[in-house]
């Protein structure tokens, strides 16, 4: 993915050279100097977590791309006002947050993408359902992909809070007080909403379990 920062007539940009030695909040403040390597460093580090952020949000890969494209978009216009006194991914998921639940809203009468691949990882047990090995029946497959569309419809079907933290709690392996961060909420509030979201789906999907 093309990142948002301008680039030299030659089209080609230097590498940020020890990033992995900086806290991300100390990468942005670079990009706030204007450093733009500084910039991609952060793109290639969150890109693919803020597209699988946005699919489950959206259920769509196009739009889940664009979607994360312009979360860089609006942290590199907002570079000159960034401010390292939160954590920098909670500023990331604040913005990712607000551009998903107003692409929910204004598009909530759209059907999404709901199709599975045998090789897409479980949504409980991370593994895939290649049945190539043997170990794995095609029937046993075929049941795995139903509870995973099962899955997905119920959380999608959550009210929009519980949502949002389902998955940045379970897909996004988010802590407690980060979700609290994003969702400006305290950590007691988060933690009621969570188990409040998973009550409901260990509910509607007893016969799965």
């Amino acid at each position: 993915m093309a990142t948002a920062s301008p680039r030299p007539a030659n089209g080609l940009q230097p590498a940020f050279i020890g990033g992995e030695n900086f806290t991300d909040a100390e990468v942005m403040l670079r990009v706030r100097a204007g450093d733009e390597s500084a910039f991609d460093f952060l793109v290639q580090k969150y890109r693919r977590p803020l597209v699988n952020f946005m699919y489950r949000m959206a259920r769509n890969t196009a739009v889940a791309e664009d979607l994360a494209q312009e979360v860089f978009l609006r942290v590199y216009r907002s570079r000159q006002t960034y401010e390292a006194s939160a954590k920098f991914t909670t500023w990331l998921y604040r913005i990712a947050t607000n551009l998903a639940v107003n692409h929910a809203r204004d598009t909530r009468h759209e059907r999404p993408e709901v199709t599975v691949s045998l090789d897409e990882p479980d949504e409980e047990t991370g593994t895939t359902l290649d049945v190539a090995d043997g170990t794995v029946t095609v029937e046993e497959s075929l049941v795995r992909r139903e509870r995973m569309l099962a899955i997905r419809s119920r959380v999608e079907a959550l009210p929009e809070r519980q949502k949002l933290a389902v998955i940045m709690h379970k897909y996004q392996e988010m802590d407690y007080k980060q979700i609290a961060d994003v969702l400006k909420l305290s950590e007691s509030a988060t933690k009621s909403l969570l188990f409040r979201a998973y009550e409901t789906l260990r509910e509607q999907l007893r016969e799965f379990v």
